[in-house]
This record gives C-alpha cells, structure tokens and sequence, in this order.
C-alpha cells in the first residue's frame, strides 16, 4: 500500500474502507454470473474489468460507515449502485453509437447491441434483486425512484440534442438525472440503512446530489478544453453530437448574428466541423470561466451539507472527495 501522503482524496476513501470495497467487489462478481447465458458475465467483466473509479458504491459505502452502521447490508446496497451504473452505461453506448469507453472497446462494438442491451436489462434485474433482500422499503422506493430518473434524464436529453432554445432549468434536469440521481441515492440509501436520524439522511442526500451535478459540469467544462489541451480527453465529443451543455446555453443570449448562424448550422443542422471555432466563442463569453465557477459553487454545496454529518475521520474524506471531483477546475 503507497504511503497515505501519495493518495489522492478518493484513493485515500478507498484504502480507509478496502475491506468492504474488497466484499463489494466479491458480491458484484457472484451475482453478475449466469449459467444459462454464458455471454452475460463475458459482457458485464469486460465493463467491469476496465478499470472505473467505482465512486458510487463508494460513497453508500462511506455514508453507511460515516453514519455508525456495523452490519452487512451496505455491501448489497453498493452492489446494487454499481449495478445500475454499470446497466446505463451499456445502454448508453448503444444510445450514443460509441466505440470505446474508458480506453477500451464498448462491449457493443465487440459483440452487438443487442447484447449490450439485454445484459443492461440482466442487471438492473439483479439490482432490484439485491434491494430487496435489505427488507427495507425505503431502500427500494429510493433506488427505483433513481432507476426511474435515470431514464428520464436519458430521454430528456436525447429530446433536447441539437435543440437551441433548451433551457438552464432543462440542462440541470438532464444532469440530475444522468449523473446526480445516482450520486445522491447512492449516498442516502447509505444513511438509510445505517438507521442514521432524518436529517443525516436528507444532509447525504443533498451532498450526493451536489457532488454529482459538480462532476457533470466539469465534465462539461473539460469538453469544452476548459483545462487545455494535456487531459487527455477527447476534446468536443458533446459539440459533435449536439448536446446542450452549459458553457453553449449561456453562451447563446450573447450571440451576435454571425454566432447564431454558427450555432444554428453547428447544432441544429449537425455540420460540427469547426468546434475551434465553438471553443473560442465560449470562451471569449466567459461562459466556459462561469460553467468552471458553477461547479465550484455546486462543490461547496456538497461540503456544506456535510456539516449535519457526525464529524469524524469518513466526513473529512467525504470533504476532501468533493474537492477532488472538481480539483481539475479549479
């Protein structure tokens, strides 16, 4: 194990709860088997072995921890987070035609998207299996209810592509239910079952939802080459496929004509060759400065909330993730 002082803030988080992680990972292994149709762990471990963060079953983990629980049902209940994470993005590569996902091919382009859809549907399946072995049914109203806002935020944005007049109300719709949703019932169902009192769960809540609106937009904000241009990151991709992002929504209103008909030709019409061109309107708006600033602001949102949370060892990791998560852009 690398000194404490190496790790970054979620490494740390990891390394404080490795043995359930380790229990995690276990469960996700077992339940994600199949007998009869050998092709659904082939597809799940391709995912599953590429590598993510796990940061959500991490935080019911760490929420469950933070709160006092000393039982086992945490584990269920982050197998199930990283379940139906795991279910959207096979879904979501299908949705957006894509070709490779954390470095590695999508599991559609290296069998088909049938089998990616169905082995999505296999594991939301699975995910409500474990929920309900918890007995508690509160547990299953939140994570159903997060399932639910999922696609619904999915559809939202497939409905707002390449349209100009989607809102800021609009766009946080879309990222409350893309990204949020799960961040926040990832925390809370953690205060749940740690029988934590009602303000505790509703504090989880709140910074699970702000910690994951942060992430989105500085998702957003690195699209846009907010960090330059040695990230990394494929530069442009929500450009290319027309999506509305917030650096563009209020970069909109200041338009001058030659912009709109930029914009218009770019996103409406799909003619996104020119997104140099798109980074530099952005930029020149400080739109792209004040999509960097929102996810501060949404940063310090989530820290505040921990302030209701009992103060120990978890809640300044917890503090410290939320820094991590938007550190790039600040």
């Amino acid at each position: 194990m690398p000194d404490d002082v190496t790790l970054n803030p979620l490494e740390r988080l990891s390394a404080r709860l490795a043995d359930d992680l380790t229990c995690v990972d276990g469960l996700i292994r077992t339940r994600m088997a199949s007998e009869n149709a050998p092709r659904i762990p082939e597809v799940t471990a391709h995912l599953v072995g590429a590598g993510g963060k796990r940061v959500r079953p991490l935080l019911t983990v760490a929420a469950a921890r933070l709160c006092g629980y000393g039982g086992a049902d945490h584990v269920k209940l982050a197998a199930t987070v990283e379940f139906i994470h795991t279910a959207t993005l096979l879904h979501d590569d299908v949705v957006d035609e894509s070709a490779q996902r954390r470095g590695r091919p999508t599991a559609n382009l290296l069998w088909d998207n049938q089998s990616s859809v169905l082995v999505g549907d296999y594991l939301f399946a699975r995910s409500f299996q474990l929920m309900v072995e918890t007995g508690s049914l509160r547990v299953l109203d939140i994570l159903s209810g997060a399932a639910a806002t999922i696609a619904e935020g999915e559809v939202l944005q497939l409905t707002a592509a390449r349209n100009l007049a989607t809102s800021e109300a609009t766009y946080l719709k879309v990222v409350r239910g893309k990204t949020a949703a799960l961040f926040e019932a990832a925390c809370e169902v953690g205060g749940v079952v740690a029988g934590a009192p009602e303000a505790q769960v509703r504090a989880l809540a709140t910074y699970g939802d702000a910690l994951g609106i942060a992430f989105q937009l500085v998702d957003d904000w690195l699209d846009y080459g907010g960090a330059g241009d040695a990230t990394g990151k494929n530069l442009g991709d929500d450009f290319r496929e027309g999506k509305l992002t917030l650096p563009v929504i209020r970069a909109l209103p200041m338009a001058d004509d030659a912009e709109r008909i930029f914009w218009r030709d770019a996103i409406e019409r799909g003619r996104s060759e020119d997104f140099a061109r798109a980074r530099a309107i952005v930029t020149a708006h400080g739109t792209l400065e004040a999509t960097r600033r929102e996810a501060l602001a949404w940063r310090d949102r989530a820290r505040d909330a921990l302030g209701a949370l009992p103060d120990n060892e978890l809640r300044a990791m917890m503090a410290d993730l939320a820094d991590f998560v938007v550190e790039r852009a600040s």
